[in-house]
């Protein structure tokens, strides 16, 4: 063979592959410049963001942008809980609509049967969602991937089915009316503007308790086993105690957004924690990222402006989700604020250099 014809033979990269390999090292050179700029400015950054949020509802002044922050904040912690499941242990839950709902349905009906306080509530709430959540989770800690994911949705609308029809308790399909507003030294709190800021508390708790966890041993074990679950049990890592501690983690905090939603809502329903409120949570963690505390709060706001800008075709919303999705995790596998070496990331298979024939090899061919 002539060494002309080898060249030939050469697999040639396409035009359009080698332009979205441009784009996607702008994009990198992009998020490092960010990260690099935030890793050295860290504090400041964080008490501008801080204070910024704290003055929001004085520059909105609007009841309609205000309700949408508030879904924002709602949504970062519950995506920031998935996420602490998906993201940090390697485990696949679709179902976290039911730990929503628990949380919810915890509060209403203590605060409408019993009259106890909002505040105790949101933690016994997140305690009644995380006792849920360990019982979910000793039956499926051997399960992986899409067959935990199965029964974490199986579980999700068996919950919803039971609040559905337990009409004495959780008032059925007519669901839990007049749920109370929480009250603040006297102050009821009502409106979206004041609504922000328990949403803004429970965040940014959200995010230093995580944070802390993550740096603490438990974390390291979380992401020794999503890396390898096997290399972590070989190391001592007790595996089980450590994933069933995981979903617990993840199903409280669910349940204190839970407890949140119901009294801002003063109506909850079954149907407001569907499959479709499941993977709505859900896009918001892929977009974002996982495996990032950031990631989820950026895919939030995403998504909840993606709601509000094509409200007038709501019908097709989980269409723009999907599609939005598909592109992600064809472009950016690792989510917008996702490390570029994630695990995550997928991984393209380097091509073996084609060896070219020397002049000796084509003169004897």
């Amino acid at each position: 063979m002539r060494t002309d014809e080898m060249r030939n033979d050469i697999p040639k990269t396409s035009f359009w592959r080698r332009q979205m390999s441009g784009v996607r090292d702008f994009g990198k050179g992009i998020f490092d410049k960010i990260k690099a700029i935030y890793e050295k400015r860290k504090l400041q950054i964080n008490l501008i963001i801080i204070l910024l949020l704290l003055v929001f509802p004085y520059l909105a002044r609007s009841n309609y942008i205000m309700g949408i922050a508030c879904r924002m904040l709602m949504y970062s912690v519950l995506a920031g809980s998935l996420n602490v499941i998906n993201g940090y242990s390697g485990q696949f839950n679709i179902g976290h609509a039911g730990f929503f709902l628990i949380g919810a349905y915890t509060e209403a009906i203590f605060a409408t049967q019993f009259g106890i306080s909002f505040w105790p509530l949101l933690a016994v709430s997140g305690a009644f969602a995380a006792i849920v959540g360990f019982l979910i989770s000793l039956p499926t800690l051997r399960l992986r991937g899409i067959y935990l994911a199965i029964v974490t949705l199986g579980f999700s609308e068996i919950l919803r089915v039971i609040a559905l029809n337990w009409s004495s308790v959780t008032g059925g399909a007519m669901g839990i009316k007049s749920i109370p507003s929480p009250t603040f030294f006297g102050m009821t709190i009502s409106n979206s503007s004041n609504y922000y800021y328990i949403f803004l508390f429970i965040a940014i708790l959200f995010l230093a308790v995580t944070g802390r966890v993550l740096k603490s041993r438990v974390g390291r074990a979380w992401i020794s086993i999503r890396e390898d679950e096997a290399a972590a049990r070989s190391l001592g890592v007790e595996t089980r105690f450590y994933k069933s501690i995981n979903f617990m983690y993840g199903a409280f905090w669910a349940g204190v957004a839970g407890a949140a939603f119901a009294p801002y809502y003063r109506f909850i329903a079954s149907d407001m924690f569907t499959l479709d409120e499941g993977f709505n949570i859900l896009s918001m963690v892929i977009i974002g990222g996982q495996g990032t505390l950031v990631g989820p709060l950026v895919g939030s706001i995403i998504v909840n402006l993606i709601t509000e800008v094509f409200r007038f075709a709501a019908r097709y919303r989980m269409v723009v989700y999907a599609t939005l999705i598909i592109v992600m995790m064809w472009w950016r596998p690792q989510g917008l604020v996702g490390a570029y070496d994630s695990v995550f990331a997928i991984k393209k298979s380097q091509r073996k250099p084609v060896r070219m024939a020397s002049a000796k090899e084509a003169g004897e061919e």
